[in-house]
């Protein structure tokens, strides 16, 4: 009998046919949400890219991988043999499970989210935008990472949003954590290239340090860049459109067919959470002065007498 291993992400409980060491392990759930099992599969009609092929998708990675989503409940890969296991594990975690969180109407953003307080405060933006690099900075103050780059959002059954518990890792460029006092050799890239060009890192957070449970979201940010620190509230159909154009692997949507239904999720959000926009300088030697700005404002917007720094869990 094939040995299966047993996680939890994104809120969901995994069954996989494949270590997957980027997870922190459970206990046997009587029926998981969502199975992982390696399998053939036939090549794409298409380019790569995701298509639909009746009720599920095909998402193909050259020279990586190809992956079969199915309503929201199985992922099939399809290995390519001279593929390092890191990279299928990278876009089987990533894109993949996109799409079948898409599958299964949950509403997961280009985000990240730290607990203060018991309360969830997510963080989104494009990639570069400095969402990896936050997280580690609170991350470093003692603070629980919920989720990072990806960061699924739910409704719960009196309608209060949440954030799931995402990877247990922070995704990190050299220039950002090597700044923050970490060793690059001391970590394993994100992605193996041939070249070893592609600089960017994964920091694992400590079981201790990660948080474990779905958590009620009570801030929503929106990261950009500017001259000079702002925050601004946004509201209404700019707020919805903001966590729409932030949507992880948004131009799924059309393949899935469910745009209206993530839509109508995104005005769920913003009609229960507020959301604002941050914008800042982006220069790495500036981070503990616009940072520490920004803990002043969550501060107000949590009604915290202080967000100060190891008042952490």
């Amino acid at each position: 009998m094939a040995i299966m291993f047993d996680y939890a992400v994104f809120g969901l409980t995994v069954r996989s046919g494949i270590a997957l060491p980027e997870l922190f392990p459970v206990e046997s759930p009587p029926d998981a949400d969502v199975t992982i099992r390696v399998a053939p599969l036939a090549a794409p009609e298409g380019p790569s890219g995701l298509e639909a092929c009746g009720d599920s998708l095909l998402l193909t990675v050259p020279d990586v991988a190809r992956y079969r989503i199915e309503g929201g409940r199985e992922i099939v890969i399809d290995p390519d043999p001279s593929a390092p296991e890191r990279n299928v594990r990278l876009f089987l975690l990533g894109s993949a499970f996109g799409a079948l969180l898409h599958q299964r109407g949950l509403l997961p953003l280009h985000a990240n989210a730290v607990e203060i307080d018991g309360r969830a405060v997510a963080f989104m933006g494009e990639s570069g935008a400095g969402k990896s690099t936050l997280a580690a900075w609170f991350h470093d103050r003692g603070y629980r990472v919920i989720a990072d780059d990806v960061c699924v959002v739910g409704f719960d059954d009196l309608g209060k949003a949440y954030a799931a518990p995402g990877l247990p890792r922070l995704r990190l460029w050299r220039e950002a954590l090597e700044l923050m006092g970490r060793d690059a050799t001391a970590y394993r890239r994100s992605y193996i290239d041939a070249q070893g060009k592609f600089d960017k890192f994964d920091v694992p957070i400590p079981f201790y340090s990660a948080a474990q449970h779905n958590t009620p979201l009570s801030a929503v940010y929106l990261l950009e860049t500017g001259d000079e620190f702002l925050v601004q509230p946004i509201t209404g159909v700019e707020a919805a459109d903001a966590v729409f154009a932030n949507t992880y692997r948004g131009a799924y949507l059309s393949a899935i067919g469910n745009l209206q239904e993530h839509w109508l999720s995104a005005i769920r959000l913003v009609r229960r959470v507020p959301a604002y926009r941050v914008c800042r300088a982006w220069d790495l030697t500036r981070l503990d002065d616009q940072y520490g700005q920004l803990v002043d404002h969550l501060s107000a917007a949590l009604g915290r007498s202080s967000v100060a720094a190891g008042s952490a869990p």
